[in-house]
């Protein structure tokens, strides 16, 4: 009986795959609906394919239960390396095709496009009911967030942001000692990074650049506002642009508060300011740019206390290069975070460090550490950062509801929130004001603490900036609720 069995499995294996003339098939397609396959295999399409779209759908197919059934990119020149690493996988330059022809050939979507273009692709995959894995930050904006939120509900698939971190070793070693009372109730906490290391505070160029062969531009406009195609804006420097890109907080954020945003258990934060660095130019007079995030800035948002941890938290963000002061418990010779990134935790009873991803975690002064022995009580995730991606597929593969991941929407969605919230004060909305030559800017929102209303997102006394809280999209482009 089990050799006729499994000749009927192969028959059926064999001729679902001749009759899609494809060499991958999901698993619903195997049996029918709820028939999970013996294989236990998870059949992913990437919605960009090159740079860190790549390096994930490689994450994905490293635990042995996925396989890259389709690939998507705007540019062929970024999704040549997926292209000869999958070379089973079909290809496809626009999304909406490859959903429109595929979607009954594919388990789950992993997004990895510029971060304008995460909510759209992300949503539409949730609707035809498929699981997703979406690069950080979840979105550009904090309606999308909350879109996608609560659109992995009622859709009832798996999701996973891609904050690697939050599947470390060392967050959850950071969580063990904060629970254990090691420093009681935290009231303050420092997140640092020495991002951008890509151009910010700068003007948009004048000059518009030929657009490569290659490259799909109005494509990779997607939700974004049409515009000339400039120079070296792709693949990396959009980042620094606020049409498609969340500056530094929104690029390392996801990887630094991640981690006092789990242990301290943060939700919306009350109100935010900031102030910022600027530029010189034109014989050393200081500029902004409205269409350029800065080069540097100093969030601070104050968290209402939680069940977590009984103290409000006053949150301090530098980016640029900019660090705290330097705990007086830390030696002079011994390295404050990572050098360049890191986390510092206050609370009434002593203080904890740790870097990026929330690695590497210790008490300080450093000598608590051999004197502070709290038995390990959270589950770890095998692999840890490169376990993030296999964690997923594992869940997916199980279901809706029956694993828990590392950093599913319901998690991801307020910490995305609360970093473009602090994004509303980095902004600051210029308003064009004519000056001696003729033009000049005014950034009346830095100059302002921004009250937040978080269930309903807006700012409650600075109405400008609440026409970033849910961007405009290009006509053509909706996110289809």
């Amino acid at each position: 009986m089990k050799e006729k069995t499994n000749s009927r499995r192969d028959f059926v294996k064999t001729a679902s795959i001749a009759a899609a003339g494809f060499m991958i098939v999901p698993r619903h397609v195997l049996g029918g609906k709820g028939f999970i396959a013996p294989s236990d295999r998870l059949i992913v399409a990437g919605v960009g394919a090159g740079g860190k779209g790549e390096s994930d759908l490689t994450g994905f197919v490293s635990g042995g239960k996925a396989d890259i059934g389709f690939l998507c990119d705007v540019d062929d020149r970024r999704a040549a390396n997926s292209i000869k690493r999958f070379p089973k996988a079909k290809y496809y330059k626009d999304w909406r095709e490859m959903f429109d022809k595929e979607s009954k050939n594919f388990d789950a979507v992993s997004v990895s496009t510029p971060d304008h273009n995460h909510a759209i692709v992300t949503l539409s995959a949730m609707q035809l009911k498929k699981h997703v894995y979406v690069q950080k930050p979840l979105t550009h904006d904090i309606y999308e967030a909350r879109i996608l939120t609560e659109a992995a509900v009622r859709y009832k698939v798996v999701t996973q942001m891609g904050n690697q971190g939050s599947s470390s070793d060392g967050s959850r070693k950071l969580m063990e000692w904060y629970n254990a009372g090691i420093i009681g109730d935290v009231h303050t906490v420092y997140c640092w990074t020495d991002r951008p290391v890509w151009p910010q505070g700068i003007p948009w160029p004048s000059t518009k650049a030929d657009i490569p062969k290659e490259l799909d531009w109005d494509l990779w406009l997607g939700t974004a506002p049409q515009t000339n195609y400039i120079d070296k804006l792709v693949p990396f420097n959009w980042r620094g642009w606020w049409d498609y890109g969340t500056g530094a907080l929104g690029d390392m954020g996801c990887h630094l508060v991640d981690a006092p945003f789990r242990v301290l258990g943060l939700n919306y934060p009350t109100d935010v300011e900031c102030s910022v660095g600027s530029v010189y130019v034109d014989s050393f007079k200081r500029g902004y740019f409205p269409e350029s995030c800065p080069p540097s800035s100093h969030v601070i948002m104050n968290f209402n206390s939680s069940k977590q941890n009984n103290a409000p938290v006053r949150m301090h963000w530098m980016d640029g290069g900019i660090q705290p002061e330097r705990p007086q418990e830390l030696g002079p010779d011994e390295i404050f975070g990572d050098g360049g990134n890191g986390v510092l935790f206050i609370g009434t009873k002593g203080k904890m460090l740790c870097d990026t991803y929330g690695k590497n975690p210790r008490l300080l002064p450093l000598s608590r550490n051999a004197e502070v022995n709290v038995p390990s009580t959270i589950p770890l995730v095998p692999g840890q950062e490169s376990g993030h991606y296999t964690q997923w597929v594992d869940a997916a593969i199980a279901g809706y509801g029956k694993m828990e991941v590392s950093s599913d929407f319901s998690v991801a969605g307020p910490l995305t929130e609360a970093l473009l919230m602090g994004n509303l004060a980095i902004r600051g909305f210029d308003i064009r004001k004519a000056n001696a030559s003729g033009n000049g800017f005014t950034y009346p929102g830095r100059y302002k603490k921004l009250l937040w209303d978080g269930p309903n997102m807006r700012i409650t006394n600075f109405d400008e900036a609440n026409q970033f809280v849910k961007r405009q999209y290009r006509s053509g482009w909706t996110l289809g609720m």
